[in-house]
């Protein structure tokens, strides 16, 4: 019905009325563009995983960084009770 309405319209009319039927339509066209965005909730709730994801990130470097000082504390230790035991080793022996 709205089709044979606006062809009605066009015939009436002439070129005027296609005219402004091409700027309506052109209108709605962009209209419908912007509605395909994300709302604001979407956005909301984009950013609340970007956090979730950035902290995970950030926790998992903070949890590598403790293993490696912990290892690396580990090798410290093992080197000190090697020359603690070398030291040992060397000292005379009592009778």
């Amino acid at each position: 019905m709205a089709a044979l309405t606006v062809m009605a319209v066009t015939r009436r009319n002439g070129k005027t009325a296609m005219k402004k039927l091409n700027l309506f339509l052109l209108a709605g066209a962009v209209a419908l563009i912007a509605a395909c965005g994300p709302s604001a909730k979407e956005k909301a709730e984009k950013a609340r995983q970007d956090s979730i994801r950035i902290a995970d990130s950030i926790a998992k470097v903070k949890a590598y960084e403790d293993s490696i000082a912990a290892a690396q504390a580990a090798a410290e230790q093992a080197r000190l009770d090697s020359i603690a035991q070398a030291e040992e080793a060397q000292k005379p022996k009592k009778k």
